[in-house]
């Protein structure tokens, strides 16, 4: 019987490098993407001996900006992977794009590949927010943007945004928040995530090890962002189904949900990672042996990233172990703390441990 099996395509290039972003990614002119798509239709090709016992549930394509390939190219992209796996009748099928990237004429042939899903990178409705964080487009732009997908048949629309960015307020966040919950008709989904200053990136170089702290929101500040997220979102009739994702109802990200539940995942293109089995690779690396201990850990932190949490049904299924047995303490210590409850057969954090999430997964580390 077929595996389940995720996909994920990496697509590394962008318009230009925002200040913020440590991805693999980077400008490409025409000829160097057409270069690479080639290349990258030949890597998927290459896996028809092992795409024979999968079934794939999901595929996502990351950057980068991936809406800077032409229909023709996404095309020639899905092609190769229908031709070479066997992709569910229903399956989810997302494209990361950036708004004034996409044209009337490019997303119909996006649906036409059979992409069923469009993941938007707004981060900010305020235009100042957006030039701080060297974004290339403006909120009008997005709008246009995403009108356009709609226009065009696309009815599960994912919009990203960012809190604690330079200069930002409570109040600005939060109209942001508003005004995108309020787009007719509304995003299905908005992913919301807090500004993380990486190294090597032009944000480290001016807020690294604490510099011009003024200009980022106080900590105070950033946990009422934090606070208000879910808050307002709610009103709006959005379902937080993990610590920084929100949905409509059943439109919860089936591709994400597979990452954190630890589905098998292939990922095709430039440092691309896959899990498989016990084996975890990133393109052109030699693969890492996960040990049992290893899997046990990501099977609890990244499944205690959703609000359900983790079950212990799933883990004896998959260890042939008790999670008691492996965790027993320390669920209990996170319980009697009031950071985990215990709802049924699932383990979950409380709100109090959402807030100190890291310190909670930390624990399940051995």
């Amino acid at each position: 019987m077929a595996k389940e099996l995720e996909l994920y395509i990496h697509i590394p290039f962008c318009v230009s490098k925002c200040r913020y972003c440590d991805f693999l990614s980077a400008p490409a002119d025409e000829e160097e993407r057409e270069r690479y798509v080639e290349s990258l239709c030949s890597r998927i090709r290459s896996c028809k001996e092992f795409a024979k016992d999968w079934h794939v549930s999901s595929i996502f394509v990351g950057g980068g900006t991936p809406s800077l390939l032409t229909g023709e190219q996404m095309g020639y992209i899905f092609r190769d992977i229908r031709e070479t796996f066997r992709v569910d009748d229903m399956a989810e099928i997302t494209v990361e794009m950036n708004p004034g990237t996409v044209s009337e004429e490019k997303l119909k042939a996006y649906r036409e590949a059979g992409i069923n899903r469009l993941s938007i990178g707004l981060q900010s409705a305020n235009d100042q927010e957006l030039k701080c964080l060297g974004r290339i487009h403006t909120y009008e732009m997005f709008v246009h943007s995403y009108q356009m997908a709609r226009d065009c048949g696309f009815s599960n629309i994912n919009v990203d945004l960012m809190s604690a960015i330079p200069f930002q307020t409570p109040e600005s966040y939060e109209k942001t928040l508003r005004t995108v919950a309020e787009l007719v008709p509304p995003p299905e989904h908005i992913s919301a995530y807090s500004l993380i200053i990486e190294e090597g990136t032009p944000f480290y170089e001016r807020y690294g090890e604490g510099k011009h702290a003024e200009e980022l929101p106080a900590e105070e500040e950033e946990r009422e962002m934090y606070v208000r997220t879910k808050e307002v979102l709610e009103e709006y009739g959005y379902i937080r189904y993990e610590i920084s994702n929100y949905a409509k109802s059943g439109f919860a990200c089936r591709h994400n949900l597979g990452y954190w539940n630890r589905t098998q995942y292939l990922g095709i293109g430039t440092g691309a990672s896959s899990l498989i089995g016990n084996k975890r690779w990133r393109e052109g690396e030699e693969p890492e042996i996960l040990t049992e201990k290893e899997e046990m850990e990501e099977f609890m932190f990244l499944g205690l990233r959703k609000m359900e949490g983790v079950s212990e049904t799933d883990f004896r299924n998959v260890f042939q172990k008790e999670m008691q047995e492996v965790y027993g303490l320390i669920l209990q210590k996170m319980k009697e703390e009031g950071l985990m409850e215990q709802a049924g057969d699932n383990w979950r954090l409380t709100e109090r441990g959402i807030d100190i999430s890291n310190y909670v997964m930390s624990e399940f580390l051995f």
